[in-house]
């Protein structure tokens, strides 16, 4: 009977020990963009929602590291674009703080939603200064009025790090340029605090006060 709980309990061991293998594989291999081994391990029974220790799924790993190949196999195979990891960020906010914007558009195109609480893509947008991204957002139906943890929308966001084409992109698209931060004012106040001469005078021309 000892033989046989040994035995049980060193199987045990040994099936954890693979497990834990091809888990640090699938993730290794994703964040080097080997695509072919993650397909692989996808097709031998590992879950398409795998998460690491920070909660990034395989999909947002993809779309940070801007493997479209990737990216499209784990959505054709239910990978889930909304899940958000341990930081609150979803694969749509890591591909548009990086810059991907096939992956934001490929994202979008499969009910990515635009509109996370907290933080926002379109915030990551306009603070990074990618207008490209910011209008692939808004036509997905970013709001783009929504208020960050800080307190900032992203035409604050915009204004103050001297972003000017995101800042008429935004206000193109109906950005409220009244909206006060508690702290530093509207987004006129932030871009004359800031020096930012041309954005100062765009908005006081669409008739920021």
């Amino acid at each position: 009977m000892k033989k046989y709980l040994l035995l049980l309990l060193a199987n045990a061991v040994f099936a954890c020990t693979a497990v834990a293998g091809v888990y640090e594989d699938i993730l290794h291999a994703t964040e080097q963009n080997e695509t072919a081994k993650v397909i692989d391990l996808l097709r031998r029974g590992m879950d398409v929602n795998t998460t690491d220790a920070q909660g990034n799924t395989l999909l947002m790993i993809a779309a940070r590291e801007n493997n479209l190949e990737l990216a499209r196999f784990l959505l054709d195979n239910r990978a889930n674009p909304n899940r958000r990891n341990r930081y609150g960020d979803t694969a749509l906010m890591l591909a548009t703080l990086r810059g991907h914007e096939a992956i934001v558009k490929l994202l979008l195109d499969r009910q990515a939603d635009p509109n996370t609480t907290g933080w926002t893509a379109l915030h990551y947008a306009a603070f990074e200064n990618r207008p490209q991204i910011a209008a692939l957002l808004l036509a997905a139906g970013a709001r783009v009025n929504a208020v960050a943890p800080n307190g900032f929308t992203a035409l604050m966001l915009a204004a103050k790090r001297g972003h000017l084409e995101m800042v008429r992109l935004l206000v193109g698209a109906g950005a409220e340029l009244d909206e006060i931060d508690g702290e530093e004012g509207t987004a006129l106040d932030m871009a004359r605090k800031a020096n930012h001469v041309e954005i100062v005078e765009f908005l006081r021309r669409a008739g920021a006060h």
